[in-house]
C-alpha cells in the first residue's frame, strides 16, 4: 500500500514538471515603475485597536470611524497576497477635532492619536518591509488647521498668506496664495516656514524609515519650494519617491513639477479618460493615448481617490455590472505603462459619491471574485517585467476592443481586452507578432497557436487575457503518457483497496 502511494506521488510530480511553463525574466533591481500601490485612508480601513476609539461614530461619515495603524498592520498579508507591493497612507499627522481625513494638521511631528502611537506606526513600516512592501505617506505642505497654534501666534502671522478664497482654479497666483476650504495657507516663500517643513519631512524619514511621500495639492505650492524639498528629502534616503497629488478640476503644467524633482504626478484628465472608457462598453481607447508626462512609466494609473467620487458610481450610473467593468479596467492599468494606484475598497467595488460618501468604511466580509481576479493580475505584474518595463505598441483598437504588445528583452506579452458588448475575433499577422509560435494565456488559460503565421484571438465580452509568446508546445507525449500511467496506477490502487477490504 505504502509503495503504491509513493509511486503515485512520484508520477504526479513528473506530470506537474512536464507542463510547459513560460520563462520568467529576473529584474536586476526593483524600480518604482515595478510597484503596485494600494491607497488607504487610515480611519476608514480597519479598526484593530479599540483603545484609541476616541470620538468614534461609525454612523457619521464626517466623524472618526475607528481605523488605525494596527488595522493596517493586521491587513498587510491581505494586501501582499493580492500582489500589492506598496501602501500609500493619506495624512497621518495629528489633526484638530474632526480631522478624520488627516488634512487639518495640528502638529507635524506627531501622528493622530486616533490612529495610534509613533511606536505603532514604526512597527507598521517595519512589518511592511518584512514583507518586501514599501510605505508612502502624505506630507501636507499647503495649509494647517484653523486651530493650529501658529494661527494665533502674533509672531507668526507672516507664516501665512493673507486670507482670500480661490475663485479661479486656472490662476496660478490664486492657487498658490489662496486658502483652500478656509484653511490657513502657508507661505513657503518665508524661509522659516520652508525650513520647518523641510526639517519635519526629513525627521519622518529618519525616524520611521518610510519610502516616499505623496504630496496633496502639490500645485498649490510654489515650484521653487519643491526644488528644495526634493533635493533635501532625497538626500536622506536612496530611491526615495515623491508622488505629487494635483488638485482636481484645475489645469496643471506637469512638466515644471517633474523638473523640480517630483517623480510622479496625478493627471486627472487621464483618469477621467480612463473612467469614460471603462465605465461603459463600446468606447474607443484612443482618448487615452495622449500622455502628458515626461516619464509615462511612473505615471499614476488610477480611477478614483479620496478627492473624487468612486469609479463604481460611474459604472452603476451607466447601468452596468461593477465586477465586469472593474476587471477590464484593472487589466488595462496593470498592463500599460505607469504605476497602478488602487484606492481602498476597489477590490470589492465599493460605491460612493461626493466627499465624504466616497470614503465609506472598508468591508472585509464580501464576495471574493474581484479580489481573486486582482490577485491574479498582481501575480502576473510581479512576474512579467514586460508589463512594467516593456515597450508599448497598440496592435488593434476599435470601439472597446484593444490588443497591444509589451516587449522587454526576450519577453513578449500580448494583452487583449474586450470591453464591448459582444464576443470579438482579432487576427494578428507575423508582422505584428513573430510567427510559428503560440500565445499562452495566463489569466484564463487560453491557448492560441500560429496558423500560417497568423494568430486568431477570440475574446468573450467583458473578458481580458494576458498572453505570453512562447515556442509551440505541440502534443506533449510525456504528459499524455504520464496521465495514462497515473490513471492505470490509480485504478490498480482502488482495486487493491477493495480486495483488502473484503
Amino acid at each position: 500500500m505504502k509503495k503504491t502511494w509513493i509511486t503515485l506521488i512520484l508520477i504526479f510530480t513528473f506530470v506537474i514538471s512536464s507542463v510547459p511553463a513560460y520563462a520568467e525574466i529576473e529584474r536586476e533591481t526593483r524600480e518604482w515603475q515595478d510597484e503596485t500601490v494600494y491607497s488607504i485612508m487610515v480611519d476608514r480601513f480597519f479598526n484593530a485597536n479599540t483603545k484609541n476609539d476616541k470620538e468614534v461614530n461609525t454612523l457619521d461619515p464626517l466623524a472618526y470611524n475607528g481605523g488605525d495603524f494596527q488595522g493596517v498592520i493586521d491587513k498587510l498579508d491581505y494586501l501582499k497576497d493580492m500582489g500589492f507591493t506598496t501602501i500609500r497612507l493619506t495624512s497621518i499627522f495629528d489633526n484638530t477635532a474632526g480631522g478624520y481625513h488627516g488634512y487639518w494638521v495640528n502638529d507635524f511631528y506627531q501622528p493622530d492619536e486616533h490612529f495610534g502611537s509613533l511606536k505603532t506606526f514604526k512597527k507598521l513600516v517595519q512589518e511592511a518591509h518584512k514583507r518586501d512592501m514599501k510605505v508612502v505617506i502624505d506630507f501636507v505642505t499647503n495649509n494647517v488647521s484653523t486651530e493650529h497654534p501658529w494661527v494665533k501666534d502674533s509672531s507668526k502671522q507672516n507664516w501665512f498668506h493673507e486670507k482670500r478664497d480661490i475663485s479661479n482654479l486656472n490662476d496660478q497666483d490664486e492657487i498658490e496664495n489662496g486658502w483652500v476650504n478656509g484653511l490657513p495657507d502657508l507661505n513657503q516663500d518665508n524661509p522659516e516656514v520652508r525650513n520647518y517643513l523641510l526639517d519635519a519631512a526629513k525627521w519622518w524619514i529618519n525616524k520611521t524609515d518610510i519610502d516616499g511621500y505623496s504630496l496633496p495639492e502639490v500645485n498649490h505650492v510654489p515650484v521653487s519650494f519643491w526644488s528644495d524639498f526634493s533635493k533635501e528629502v532625497k538626500s536622506e534616503k536612496e530611491n526615495f519617491f515623491l508622488l505629487g497629488i494635483t488638485s482636481p478640476n484645475s489645469s496643471v503644467d506637469l512638466d515644471k513639477y517633474e523638473n523640480a524633482g517630483i517623480d510622479s504626478l496625478t493627471d486627472y484628465q487621464h483618469s477621467e479618460d480612463l473612467r469614460k472608457v471603462f465605465a461603459a462598453t463600446n468606447q474607443t481607447f484612443s482618448s487615452m493615448n495622449d500622455i502628458k508626462v515626461q516619464k509615462p512609466e511612473l505615471q499614476p494609473q488610477f480611477f478614483d481617490n479620496e478627492f473624487t467620487h468612486r469609479f463604481t458610481r460611474d459604472i452603476v450610473t451607466n447601468k452596468h455590472f461593477p465586477g465586469a467593468r472593474w476587471k477590464t479596467a484593472l487589466t488595462y492599468i496593470y498592463s500599460t505603462p505607469g504605476i497602478p494606484v488602487v484606492f481602498y475598497g476597489s477590490e470589492i467595488a465599493l460605491n460612493g459619491g461626493e466627499i465624504p460618501d466616497n470614503r465609506q468604511p472598508m468591508n472585509f466580509r464580501t464576495e471574493k471574485e474581484l479580489i481573486d481576479f486582482i490577485t491574479k493580475l498582481g501575480e502576473l505584474r510581479n512576474q512579467l517585467p514586460s508589463l512594467t518595463r516593456g515597450s508599448m505598441e497598440m496592435l488593434y483598437e476599435k470601439d472597446g476592443m484593444a490588443v497591444y504588445k509589451r516587449v522587454y528583452e526576450n519577453e513578449t506579452t500580448i494583452i487583449a481586452i474586450n470591453n464591448t458588448s459582444e464576443s470579438q475575433n482579432v487576427s494578428l499577422n507575423n508582422e505584428q507578432i513573430e510567427g510559428g509560435k503560440e500565445l499562452r494565456g495566463l489569466l484564463n488559460g487560453d491557448l492560441v497557436r500560429s496558423n500560417d503565421d497568423q494568430y486568431d484571438l477570440i475574446i468573450d465580452r467583458d473578458e481580458a487575457e494576458v498572453y505570453v509568446l512562447t515556442k509551440k508546445s505541440g502534443i506533449n507525449l510525456p504528459l499524455v503518457g504520464s496521465l495514462v500511467a497515473v490513471y492505470i496506477l490509480f485504478t490498480v490502487f482502488i482495486l487493491k483497496v477493495r480486495k483488502r477490504s473484503k
